[in-house]
């Protein structure tokens, strides 16, 4: 443990350091003024700019009655500097002004001792301050890591999710935003062969870690569901049989997703789907008025066993399929039916998805939530083409 003693008078530099050394604490670092304080610590000059990013300081005593520059200026200029405000100072003075004490405490100052030095007391209030320093430097390197273990967490999410895919007719890509480093929402699509897609889209209730790992384990047993069941109605089925095995005892709460999977059939120009509780998918053709693929059974998780039917639509010609998750629709102003028209206006016209222009419609310039939600958007575009009776 370093301290550095701030002091114009050269004798109490040495009674504190006396003091100190019959304590075991040798390892003083003795200045005569602020200036000389602040350029000790890596500041070229009080106010200005830091020279090294972090001090081997670990705690300061700090004369309150200085020339030129007082303890509390010092004091409040140091609590400038993100990597020098959490040194604790402790202002050592003569003056028993209640106000001036206060003065000192509300520049920075964690304690103070008073002249002529107690030595009992300057010790007391020495330990008290670098057990906190160090409960202090503790929680600080704790949580870079854990900011650093969610930050490779993110990137694994963000790994697991699905390529964009350019057929010569299936064009599938996705715009996603989460609130937190951890989020919620999971976009997956597999090619089945013969012209046909699979995809799915879910958000999962609530934010963070727990929603984050529900969301890995559903995206760990996709592949396998979608490849075997294939139909909507049985994915759906098989997602919820799987989720109700996580079952965790006395929880609190319960979890559950909304999902719309479905299956693209570029062959047969034909689209079926399950809904399970998520926002209708916005289905968009020519001359004709935008289709919605509405909610046909609950959401996922909720119940033991899940009645789900599967949908079919057909198409013709050039069109698009836009899916996305609620945080979409709650960064709009207004009732739910307002918000839902607004996107649905803003997602027609061309059937190709022009990225940026939908990202710095929907995803940058919305205005800021008290809590902001995950915000994802799937566009699928379906070319026009011969199809086979």
């Amino acid at each position: 443990m370093r301290i550095l003693i701030v002091d114009d008078n050269p004798t109490n530099i040495i009674i504190i350091r006396e003091i100190l050394k019959k304590e075991d604490y040798r390892d003083t670092v003795a200045v005569s003024s602020a200036h000389e304080m602040f350029q000790r610590l890596g500041v070229e000059t009080p106010g200005g700019s830091i020279e090294t990013g972090r001090s081997d300081i670990d705690l300061i005593l700090l004369d309150m009655m200085m020339p030129e520059m007082d303890g509390i200026e010092a004091c409040r200029l140091l609590q400038q500097y993100e990597h020098l405000k959490d040194i604790p100072i402790i202002m050592v003075t003569a003056v028993g002004d209640s106000k001036k004490l206060a003065e000192a405490l509300d520049a920075g100052a964690v304690d103070y001792v008073t002249k002529p030095i107690n030595k009992v007391e300057l010790m007391a209030r020495i330990r008290l301050a670098l057990r906190l320093k160090q409960e202090k430097d503790w929680h600080k390197e704790r949580d870079q890591r854990i900011q650093e273990e969610l930050k490779l967490a993110a990137l694994i999410q963000n790994a697991v999710l699905s390529s964009p895919i350019s057929d010569p007719l299936f064009e599938i890509d996705a715009l996603y935003k989460p609130s937190f480093e951890l989020a919620g929402d999971l976009y997956s699509w597999y090619p089945l062969g013969d012209g046909r897609y699979g995809i799915i889209l879910l958000d999962m209730m609530g934010h963070g870690i727990s929603s984050s790992l529900f969301c890995m384990f559903i995206a760990s047993v996709l592949k396998d569901t979608v490849s075997t069941y294939v139909e909507p109605e049985k994915v759906i089925q098989e997602l919820n049989r799987r989720f109700n095995l996580l079952y965790i005892d006395s929880q609190l709460v319960q979890y559950y997703f909304t999902a719309i999977y479905l299956v693209v059939d570029t062959k047969y120009k034909k689209i079926d789907y399950v809904n399970a509780g998520h926002p209708p998918a916005l289905f968009y053709q020519q001359d004709n008025p935008v289709a919605k693929l509405s909610a046909v059974c609950p959401p996922v998780g909720l119940f033991d066993k899940i009645e789900a039917t599967t949908q079919s639509i057909y198409y013709e010609g050039d069109c698009h399929l836009v899916l996305y998750t609620d945080g979409l629709t709650e960064a709009v102003e207004g009732t739910q039916e307002e918000q839902f028209d607004y996107l649905e206006q803003k997602l027609r016209g061309s059937h190709l998805f022009n990225k940026d222009e939908i990202e710095q419609l929907l995803f940058d310039e919305m205005l800021p939530q008290e809590r902001e939600d995950d915000k994802c958007l799937v566009w699928i575009t379906l070319k026009g083409g011969e199809g086979k009776e």
